[in-house]
């Protein structure tokens, strides 16, 4: 039996580069010229890019690959694509269909393997009503998978996650932990119903998005993926000049998540991430907050930045898309302060 984890040094989205190195990549290849068709670019740091094409639609445009976070091939393949598929949502879009990217070793893992990556990854566009259109595959020295993936939306919908305001709260649509479960299952740890949980959040499509794009009060909105809800919170709050309240007792774990972190199960990107965003917090007072907020998530949630006036409208959704216990609030946006982020228990 093939353990697809065993044949990568990364997994998921914890594989990203560091964000201090990425700032340093893409220092020197933002767009020296100004194309008045692109509506969200490299110049910020958004979840996908928007191309205007008239008549008041836009196409977005994304792409998302990374090694296996778990054993199993067809779960890879799903983790995946819902996990590529949900920077369109995450930009208030609608998918339209996707181009896969494959890296095998062709001589080392069988390819039938990458046949059932495939097969998880088409099960999961098709939940999406969405085709895999075309891709390419090269011989690699580490499996690894993920897809482009082409959207629509109306230009009035667009959903960036720059445009916060002080005085929004802000909501979670997933809870928190994948990347404590993958590391489990990647030490030996007994871990099923973590990694259970984990592989069911990180297969459920942020498909609400796309309805959340309707509501005028969502004035910014992205996915958590592997710089964790710290990074990808302090990405909203620089990109909109303002300052967020967390709480952290209102931040959910996915089940067995706190069993682990018992543990001291830890993956070694949390401490990547923390030692990046550090200090641009204030309130880190407990280990399980640290352990949570920087965990590096794949297929994470939707965060939103709502006015509190359309509050209702989006607790109705919610409900009708099966988020009841996300309802809560976790926090607020505020005026820009000393810290991005503020933490209170």
């Amino acid at each position: 039996m093939f353990l697809l984890t065993e044949y990568a040094h990364a997994a998921g989205c914890g594989c990203k580069i560091a964000p201090a190195t990425l700032h340093e990549i893409l220092g020197s290849s933002r767009n020296s010229k100004e194309f008045q068709q692109l509506l969200v670019g490299n110049s910020s740091n958004d979840d996908a890019a928007v191309w205007d094409i008239g008549n008041g639609m836009a196409v977005i445009n994304t792409v998302d690959f990374f090694m296996p976070i778990v054993d199993d091939a067809f779960q890879f393949g799903r983790i995946a694509a819902a996990n590529a598929i949900s920077d369109v949502y995450a930009m208030g879009g609608k998918p339209l269909f996707a181009n896969a990217i494959l890296g095998w070793p062709v001589d080392v893992l069988p390819v039938d393997l990458a046949a059932r990556v495939m097969a998880g990854a088409k099960s999961i566009c098709e939940l999406a009503g969405i085709p895999i259109a075309g891709g390419h595959s090269v011989d690699a020295k580490e499996p690894l998978f993920g897809l482009s993936v082409c959207g629509s939306v109306q230009i009035n919908h667009i959903k960036k996650n720059n445009t916060a305001k002080a005085g929004d709260l802000l909501f979670l649509t997933k809870a928190l932990g994948t990347g404590i479960a993958a590391t489990a299952q990647k030490r030996k740890l007994k871990a099923e119903l973590a990694l259970y949980a984990a592989i069911d959040s990180m297969c459920a499509l942020n498909s609400i998005g796309t309805e959340l794009a309707s509501i005028n009060g969502v004035n910014a909105m992205t996915d958590i993926t592997g710089f964790g809800l710290i990074g990808h919170l302090i990405e909203m709050c620089e990109g909109s000049q303002t300052s967020a309240k967390i709480t952290s007792s209102k931040i959910k774990a996915l089940d067995g998540i706190d069993e682990l972190l018992l543990q001291n199960c830890i993956p070694d990107n949390t401490y990547r991430n923390w030692n990046a965003y550090e200090k641009k917090v204030s309130g880190m007072a407990d280990m399980r907050s640290f352990q949570l907020l920087n965990d590096p998530q794949t297929s994470g949630g939707l965060l939103i930045s709502l006015s509190p006036e359309s509050a209702n409208e989006l607790i109705d959704l919610f409900n009708k898309n099966g988020l009841s216990h996300f309802i809560e609030p976790i926090g607020m946006m505020l005026e820009q302060s000393d810290f991005s982020i503020y933490l209170e228990a």
